[in-house]
């Protein structure tokens, strides 16, 4: 596409079914808004303008969408789909097409679209045929196949009620036609509001070709006005998503039952297990795996990674090999190198662990830098914050913390210290001894009462 396409998105209705303070185009699907569905596929067909109608929440949808490459228009009194397109036209480019898409409807492919915005002359429709056409505008053809109007539910015969094929919404057309036909377009129905969808009469009796692009699948018409809806639009996108990764290999366990947020690039023979999460930007490297219900977000994982049960990634790069959990919680980053080990009810934040280290029992490990092959016994806890900043622990290469240390930082640990059982370190280790900070036991006797 080019500048010859201008896009227009209806977004201004109120959402009243969906029975929120949010503005209806604000509600998410799949980890990103309604709305960003929509815009999405405008970018993606490369249009030379993007413009939004909105009305209802307008500055909540300019706030959550500062792209400059829109232009956003208030329609202060919500009066039908016409009366909206009538609003962005000052906006449009007189010598573009204009295709023209709803906020609320967010599952048309990209192939759907750029079929649909194809083509000079005439207008476009986007129709679908679906199971049950109750409540939807029918599309009415001629003999010969072509598109002869469309007929709303409470105005079609008996007969025209068993067509199958509905009026999706979305459609292109010339610019300055569009301008012409919407000043032409009365108030109608019971609310006297114009419809967009009545200026398929006016070019009918022009004489200018009207044509339809029927949707691959009844999904893509489906629009979105209740919190029910949005979960069956969830449905679908899950799916969807799901298809895309096991088309390029990744094996999961129950497409119906994993969550795909974000953008997910993967190598061969990945696997995901059921109720797995990915937010944001995922890496997945060969071979890595991720166990049952575990989120993972804006992480990497390496060749052969292991994310095992019951585990939060947030924002971290889990190296080639490695292992994590299960009930552990990685956060924004930390690096855990190859063959490393993350063990249960392990904490590990803006820290790096080197090749073959291992926390693995009921740690945190906070500001850190771990050397390679590093043994964290269990409960070691690296004591970062004094209340006022964050200090930073080093522990060299294959030194070995014993249980139940705290290491106070700023403390080094040298490379193949040991760390005695029980001891807070206040003060650098040195390389290759023992250290042990321990009081005195004793044991005194109890008074009998």
């Amino acid at each position: 596409m080019s500048d010859a396409l201008n896009v227009v998105v209806l977004a201004a209705g109120k959402g009243t079914r969906m029975r929120s303070a949010l503005p209806k185009p604000l509600h998410r699907l799949g980890g990103k808004p309604l709305l960003a569905h929509v815009l999405d596929g405008a970018r993606r067909l490369k249009a030379g303008r993007v413009v939004v109608v909105c009305g209802h929440g307008a500055e909540s949808l300019r706030a959550a969408f500062p792209d400059a490459g829109i232009e956003w228009v208030v329609q202060a009194e919500q009066l039908g789909s016409g009366h909206a397109v009538i609003q962005a036209l000052p906006k449009v480019d007189p010598g573009s097409r204009v295709l023209v898409l709803y906020g609320d409807v967010p599952l048309v492919r990209h192939e759907t679209l750029e079929r649909l915005a194809a083509g000079r002359d005439g207008v476009m429709l986007l129709t679908a045929e679906v199971d049950d056409p109750s409540g939807y505008g029918r599309i009415v053809r001629q003999s010969d196949g072509s598109v002869a109007g469309i007929v709303e539910h409470a105005d079609a015969t008996p007969e025209q009620r068993r067509i199958r094929e509905i009026n999706v919404g979305p459609m292109a057309a010339p610019a300055k036609w569009l301008a012409g036909a919407c000043r032409s377009l009365k108030p109608a129905g019971l609310k006297q509001e114009i419809y967009i969808t009545h200026a398929v009469d006016i070019a009918l009796a022009e004489g200018l070709p009207v044509g339809a692009v029927r949707a691959r699948s009844a999904a893509e018409a489906m629009g979105v006005n209740s919190p029910s809806q949005l979960a069956d639009a969830w449905r679908v996108l899950r799916r969807r998503r799901a298809e895309a990764l096991m088309e390029q290999g990744v094996r999961i366990a129950d497409p119906q039952r994993i969550e795909i947020r974000g953008e997910v690039s993967v190598d061969r023979d990945v696997s995901l297990d059921v109720g797995v999460v990915l937010e944001g930007q995922v890496r997945l490297g060969e071979g890595s795996s991720i166990g049952p219900y575990s989120v993972v977000s804006n992480s990497s994982l390496d060749a052969g990674a292991r994310i095992e049960a019951h585990c939060v990634v947030d924002g971290a790069d889990i190296g080639a090999g490695a292992r994590v959990g299960p009930f552990a919680r990685v956060r924004p980053r930390a690096q855990l190198g190859a063959e490393s080990r993350v063990g249960n009810f392990v904490e590990v934040k803006n820290s790096e662990l080197g090749g073959g280290a291992k926390a693995s029992h009921l740690s945190y490990v906070g500001d850190s830098q771990v050397g390679r092959n590093v043994n964290i016994g269990a409960g070691v806890i690296t004591c970062n914050y004094d209340g006022r900043a964050k200090h930073r622990t080093v522990i060299g290469d294959g030194a070995f913390v014993g249980s139940g240390v705290e290491l106070v930082a700023p403390v080094e640990v040298g490379a193949g210290a040991v760390i005695g059982a029980g001891s807070t370190i206040t003060r650098s280790a040195p390389a290759d001894q023992l250290t042990v900070a321990r009081s005195r036991q004793k044991t005194l006797p109890l008074k009998k009462r």
